[in-house]
Order: structure tokens, then sequence, then C-alpha cells
């Protein structure tokens, strides 16, 4: 695995001008994986790729999948989105570039390369590269605010190997371009009203930085109302695991009650 800071270059051939005009004419449609197919159509003058995503990772949550395309068709990506987003986004090494200790304030784009043999979590690499037939995955990672990072990943089939060298330049090549048009996608039609529960979870993180992703998760999950059956069934789990999380996530704060939970949101002297 590696990643790198894309430095800006002086483009070399041309870019079609109709697949040019598609990727401006996805910002903001109503077709919500509009986005992720045009980006997928205009890439293809740069390498073979199967499969696009654009996931948002907002305020330190669970990731959520902005789009989708396949060239395979169907809805088998979105599952494999669902199955990451749900089981499977803590172990994927974006997260060393999207933690808050390594957060940017300066636009920065940065690309991530990760192929399936450098999975060592078994589930992780069957679910999200075996199950899909995908060998390697170059993902671009831009942040629209300081709390909010964009994830767009271009994943190769396994037939066409790992990405070679002339191939990640001339996607580097065309990483302003996918990232400037997934910000503004996103600030136009991805990005959902900031509501209550986001925002508390933000407080709570700085409030306590020591609370781990799960434990986040499930947090998120009292946040909004859920109970432990619900948020068991949407992270994949046991409800006993949750209540095991949830104690876990109030013994760090040093609370002991949902009703201090939402106190520490509201006000740092509530609790």
């Amino acid at each position: 695995m590696r990643y790198w800071r894309v430095e800006r270059k002086s483009s070399e051939g041309q870019l079609d001008l109709g697949r040019a005009f598609d990727l401006m004419s996805a910002i903001g449609h109503e077709d919500v994986n509009a986005m992720a197919g045009a980006i997928l159509k205009t890439v293809a003058s740069a390498a073979p790729i199967v499969q696009c995503t654009i996931f948002a990772y907002e305020f330190g949550n669970r990731p959520r999948t902005v789009a989708v395309a396949d060239r395979r068709g169907g809805r088998f990506l979105q599952d494999i989105a669902d199955s990451y987003a749900r089981h499977y986004y803590a172990l994927d090494g974006n997260q060393s570039v999207i933690a808050p200790a390594s957060s940017r304030q300066d636009c920065a784009i940065v690309l991530h390369q990760q192929a399936s043999d450098e999975i060592a979590h078994a589930g992780y690499r069957a679910a999200c590269y075996q199950r899909p037939n995908v060998s390697d995955r170059l993902s671009l990672l831009v942040q629209p605010a300081g709390d909010i990072w964009l994830s767009v990943n271009f994943y190769r089939d396994s037939a066409q190997g790992q990405f070679g060298p002339g191939e990640i330049a001339a996607i580097e090549t065309l990483a302003p371009l996918f990232a400037h048009g997934a910000q503004h996608h996103y600030r136009l039609n991805g990005q959902p009203l900031q509501g209550a529960g986001p925002m508390m979870l933000a407080s709570l993180r700085r409030h306590c930085p020591d609370l781990s992703k799960r434990e986040l998760d499930v947090l998120r999950g009292v946040l909004e109302g859920l109970t432990a059956v619900e948020i068991a069934d949407a992270m994949g789990l046991q409800p006993s695991s949750v209540i095991t999380y949830q104690k876990r996530a109030y013994k760090r704060m040093g609370i002991s009650s949902q009703r201090q939970l939402f106190a520490l949101c509201l006000g740092p002297q509530a609790a």
C-alpha cells in the first residue's frame, strides 16, 4: 500500500470533449450514480477500469455511498459498497490518510493504491476484492471540508493485473478534474443536511478522541434513537456486541446512561 499527494502537471494529449461534457453534466444530476458513471467513462482513456465508487467520510462516521458505477451492470457493486461500509471500512488503508491527525485544509488531492494481496484481513479481502474479482484499487482522496473526505475509487479486474506506472501517471493527470467534479457534485447533490446525529457525534469525538470507530458507530445509532437490535443489524453484529461497545464507550467518556450521553453532546457543562 502506498499513498502520495498529487502535484499538478501539464496534461499530455487531449481529453474527449464528449466525455468531459458528460462529466460536467453529471454534477448535481438527479440520478445518484451519474457522477460515478461519468468518471468511469472518462477514466477509460487512462486505463481499463471496471468499477468506480464514491464514498463520503463525514465527521468520523462510517462511510456513506454517494455513487457507484459498474461496467457489468446490476446492483452487485452497491451490495459490495454496503458491505464495506458496514463491516470493513476501518481496515481500509485510506484511514491512514483521512484520520483526524492527518487532516488537511489546503485542498490537497491524495492518491492511495491498495492491491488485493496487500490486505491481511481475510474477510475484507474476500468481500471487497476476491468476490467482485478485483486485483487492485486506486483511490483519489480529497477534503471538501474540515471533517469530511471524499474517496473516488477505481477498481481493476483480476484479469488485468495491477495498475502499471504509466496508467497511474495518466490517472494522476486527470485527478484534479475528478476531484473537483466530485466535490461540486457532493455539495449540490450528495451532501445531506447536517442533522443532530452527525453534529453530536463530532462533539463526542472532540470530547473523547480515544473512541474507536466501532464505538462511534454504536453511539451514532444510539443518538439516532435505534435499539441495540437495530444497531446490530445495521453493523452486522450481535446485539450483545453492540451493548459491549456501548458500555465501553460510556466508560471512556465517564458517563453511565443515555441521558448523560445526550447531555454531553449538547453542552460541555451538562454532563
